[in-house]
């Protein structure tokens, strides 16, 4: 695949629930539509041209030799790693990401430093040899084939990710599930109460609105919305013992559909 180089990989994140992060791929053929906000970012800084171009990963080849300078200076300050933020480290049909992710958390891990995981790919089943403090995470905001073809036409199929994140819970990882960006019913009719029964078995969830989206604010009851299923998240999980997060946001007054 395609390459380049950086100047830098680790950086401190300000997504409220990360602490450091590194972004190792420019690009992400997941190609999902929510819209994206990374590739929003990307283009608005002219860092891509094009979703078309988007979709099209840029491996950051020197990765590895960033981080062998980087986590010396930088490893007493670190709480955690996230890969990644604004792309996909175990991106969906890419075998060179898959390795170079390896590879990174591997490095970092013998650092003494943990790693939290984040796709819409498959999480290989190797992770289970990395170090037990890390967390192995999937998005799943559906259970519903045909939405995630529109949606996020090039990731893994649901089934297959959510198949992939249970063998590594199974084996005594940490594992967690973004429900985040959740439709709204005008976009797609479904039952919250089947996605969480069919993560139930995880150590975490995090839940959050869909942002960026005009179709959204057009549901008038968006508000209303969201504050219900936030609601059912936090029921679901206080009787689970399931640690959770609800997303900046989601929670909101209901002036707001006045």
């Amino acid at each position: 695949m395609k390459t380049i180089t950086r100047k830098t990989m680790l950086y401190k994140t300000g997504v409220e629930y990360g602490d450091y992060t590194m972004n190792h791929v420019l690009g992400c053929a997941h190609g999902c539509k929510y819209p994206c906000y990374a590739f929003l970012q990307k283009k608005r800084y002219g860092q891509v041209e094009s979703y078309e171009k988007w979709l099209e990963p840029y491996l950051v080849s020197n990765t590895l030799e960033l981080l062998d300078k980087e986590i010396p200076r930088l490893k007493t300050k670190i709480k955690s790693v996230q890969l990644c933020f604004s792309t996909d480290p175990f991106m969906y049909g890419f075998e060179e990401i898959k390795k170079m992710s390896l590879a990174a958390i591997n490095k970092l891990n013998d650092a003494g430093i943990k790693c939290t995981v984040l796709t819409k790919g498959l999480l290989p089943p190797e992770l289970v040899m990395y170090s037990a403090d890390n967390e192995y995470g999937i998005t799943l905001i559906s259970l519903n084939e045909e939405y995630r073809e529109r949606l996020e036409p090039g990731a893994a199929p649901y089934e297959n990710r959510l198949a992939a994140l249970k063998v590594l819970h199974e084996k005594g990882c940490k594992t967690w599930v973004s429900i985040e960006p959740y439709p709204t019913p005008n976009l797609i009719e479904q039952d919250l109460d089947v996605i969480l029964y069919a993560v139930q078995f995880t150590d975490k969830i995090i839940f959050g609105r869909t942002n960026y989206n005009k179709e959204i604010s057009a549901y008038k009851l968006h508000c209303a919305f969201y504050n219900d299923q936030a609601d059912k998240v936090i029921a679901f999980c206080n009787n689970r013992d399931i640690q959770y997060h609800i997303k900046d946001g989601t929670i909101t007054s209901l002036e707001k559909e006045q």
